[in-house]
């Protein structure tokens, strides 16, 4: 799964940004549990990786919100 921009996140629905938030948190939960065997990952980047682009869905997500909110 390739990184997410900001720009390509924004233009989700809100089905496709939890759809792609469940996917990326399972990746994640995979790649700590090589690492936590001891196995080594095949991209050491891609934890760092993928929680950052948990963090982009989450903070755009909010952003969306609060704008309704001031409608």
């Amino acid at each position: 799964m390739a990184i997410l921009r900001a720009k390509e996140i924004r233009g989700m629905s809100d089905k496709e940004l939890d759809k792609q938030l469940k996917d990326l948190r399972n990746d994640l939960l995979k790649q700590h549990a090589i690492s936590a065997t001891g196995g080594a990952p095949e991209n050491p980047g891609r934890i760092r990786e993928l929680r950052r682009t948990i963090a982009r869905i989450l903070t755009i997500k909010q952003e969306k919100k609060q704008k309704e909110m001031k409608r």
